[in-house]
């Protein structure tokens, strides 16, 4: 069942910066919902990132140390990749769409 939170935060990091592509995609179009879009792209890595922290605290909370001190440092690399591409599409979806 906790495996699944990995499955979760890779699907919702991939909607993260897909979200911010379809809009910087539709910007010749009449696009009304771009705000919503990009709302929904920084929720989306929000909870990606959460879903990594509590399949962290499992980690803890049985005791799995190895697993823990062996995914940690490619969990903060991916999770900082993460943040920083949602944060850079975003801010380019805002720059495009600013009149």
């Amino acid at each position: 069942m906790m495996g699944l939170l990995n499955l979760g935060s890779l699907v919702l990091g991939l909607i993260a910066w897909i979200l911010p592509v379809i809009n910087i995609m539709r910007y010749k179009h009449e696009n009304r919902n771009w705000v919503t879009l990009s709302i929904l792209s920084i929720s989306a890595c929000a909870i990606s990132l959460y879903f990594q922290l509590f399949y962290n605290f499992h980690l803890i909370k049985i005791a799995d140390w190895s697993a823990l001190m062996d995914t940690m440092g490619a969990v903060t690399l991916v999770a900082s990749v993460l943040l920083i591409v949602t944060i850079i599409l975003n801010s380019f979806t805002l720059i495009i769409y600013r009149d």
